[in-house]
């Protein structure tokens, strides 16, 4: 009877316990996957709606005419226009669909930040939803350009910085520079947030990495990467230098104070979100948990000071941000967790979806423009200007996705007025 107790008792030495369905269907990992899903159809439905915006002419014109640089970018962007027409056409959802691959992409790469920063199912979730309902990542990552990209250069670095410090591999090192370098050819801004780790690593116990070949190996590989942009520079008497400096004496970007510039930053991430951020960002900088990975929090820093420089644009520092979201999440998960505030963890992402659900319109064209002013002036809100040009009712973003249509048509039509003669010269 003894005998028969215990082979009930103890499992076959083969045995492999069930895992609940329910533990399955929605691990952490399940659902960052459906919020970056969530996102990915929003784009692609939203991409049919208006028109092509300004920039995406602009790089049309460019993948149609590669270099290894422009006046006023690196090359990356223009090669990827190219290679997304060849199969795609030229069509709104064609030329869109990579920046919509990057948006989700992007809640992918937040989620597993999080993960690696000890954070569970809800921190996890959390971070994804938080990053998903930031009006301007939506913006962004609604048409083809280079910033819809530039959050998984400066977040994939991130990650490679998470990984190097809990696992001391530092040939980690390598990949970091692989990213920046390819960074670097989508926007010369990757500079900044590479500027910020070197500058934290010498703050913090990290600094041993300098002591060993990789990181100087990371950073060769990266100016290996750069290094035809670079030559192209040298060659046109760096353009981009010239164009910055024209568009700070032309006063066309609007100037923001610090506190501004702040006050704008908390608007672009949706106001439900600066929770998570920053104290994500106090997580890194004060914490006993945060302490190893204190070099991202050193890192914002470098980044916000930067942009406080003249020309700096608010948009420019919100590749940053996913990294904070992930941290602030994981600091969150762990102080709802007592008993008492267990409600607060589906009440607070109830809010993040009612508030980003609200805030959509202000970010995609889901509306028509006649639907769009009346929602602005019921909602007694409008995106803030970064540009002293104003085009109407409309906020830049959507207006300039309007009237391209009509120009061509009118210089098609000024064109063949034209004498056979002249329009060689056209």
């Amino acid at each position: 009877m003894s005998s028969l107790n215990a082979d009930l008792e103890v499992p076959p030495k083969h045995f492999i316990p069930a895992v609940p369905a329910k533990r399955i269907l929605f691990t952490g990992s399940t659902i960052v996957f459906l919020i970056a899903a969530v996102k990915l159809l929003l784009h692609l439905y939203a991409a049919r709606n208006y028109g092509y915006f300004v920039d995406e002419l602009y790089f049309i014109a460019c993948g149609n005419r590669l270099a290894w640089g422009y006046v006023d970018m690196p090359p990356l962007i223009a090669a990827m226009m190219k290679l997304t027409r060849l199969p795609f056409g030229d069509s709104l959802q064609s030329i869109r669909f990579f920046a919509a691959v990057a948006g989700a992409a992007n809640i992918l790469l937040a989620g597993r930040i999080a993960r690696e920063l000890g954070g569970g199912r809800f921190a996890q979730g959390l971070t994804a939803l938080a990053v998903l309902v930031a009006s301007a990542n939506l913006s962004m990552d609604h048409y083809m350009s280079m910033n819809a990209f530039e959050p998984l250069f400066w977040m994939g670095c991130a990650l490679l910085v998470i990984r190097i410090i809990k696992t001391g591999n530092q040939k980690l090192w390598l990949w970091f520079g692989l990213i920046a370098g390819i960074g670097l050819n989508n926007k010369y801004s990757m500079a900044f947030f590479c500027l910020g780790i070197v500058t934290s690593l010498l703050l913090t116990r990290e600094r041993r990495a300098f002591l060993q070949p990789w990181i100087w190996l990371g950073a060769a590989l990266a100016l290996v990467l750069i290094l035809p942009n670079f030559i192209w520079n040298i060659q046109h008497h760096f353009p981009f230098l010239e164009l910055m400096a024209n568009i700070r004496r032309s006063g066309a970007n609007m100037a923001f104070s610090p506190l501004e510039f702040l006050r704008i930053q908390v608007l672009f991430l949706l106001p439900v979100t600066l929770p998570i951020w920053f104290s994500g960002l106090c997580w890194f900088l004060f914490s006993k948990d945060g302490q190893p990975y204190r070099v991202l929090g050193y890192t914002y820093l470098v980044a916000l000071f930067i942009m406080f420089l003249p020309n700096g644009k608010p948009y420019y520092l919100l590749p940053v941000y996913p990294m904070l979201m992930a941290s602030g999440a994981v600091l969150l998960e762990n102080f709802f967790s007592r008993p008492r505030l267990q409600w607060a963890k589906p009440s607070y992402a109830l809010l993040l979806l009612v508030f980003g659900i609200s805030g959509v319109p202000f970010a995609l064209p889901v509306l028509s423009p006649e639907a769009y002013v009346r929602y602005s002036i019921l909602m007694h809100f409008a995106p803030p200007p970064i540009e002293r040009v104003r085009l109407g009712p409309l906020p830049h973003f959507f207006a300039d996705q309007f009237g391209w249509e009509e120009m061509t048509q009118a210089v098609a039509k000024a064109y063949a007025s034209l004498p056979a003669d002249e329009r060689k010269y056209v």
